[in-house]
């Protein structure tokens, strides 16, 4: 099991993004906001920083993100939905019709 790596995370906005630069490599949690919906639909880490908890602290800070601006969520990334079911506290967020 690799260690896992607390990292730094920025907000891209104009890049619709949150991103981690590990080892000059970049990680990201791609989203589109539609009114008040943020549609989560890619999660990214390079397969060499894989495992190391990287997209779960993405995906955290992007649903942080939507919290506190008063948003709603869709998951389309299907790592985004594995996260949200794995953390039901996270699923008020969630947009009428979508589900994990």
């Amino acid at each position: 099991m690799r260690e896992r790596l607390s990292v730094e995370i920025t907000h891209n906005e104009s890049a619709r993004r949150f991103e981690a630069f590990v080892d000059g490599e970049l990680a990201r949690c791609d989203y589109r906001r539609v009114g008040d919906i943020l549609q989560i639909h890619h999660t990214e880490v390079p397969v060499a920083l894989e495992g190391r908890g990287i997209a779960a602290q993405l995906v955290g800070a992007t649903l942080e993100h939507a919290k506190a601006s008063g948003l709603q969520v869709a998951p389309y990334c299907s790592y985004v939905r594995s996260y949200m079911r794995r953390h039901p506290e996270t699923q008020a967020l969630l947009a009428p019709g979508m589900s994990v």
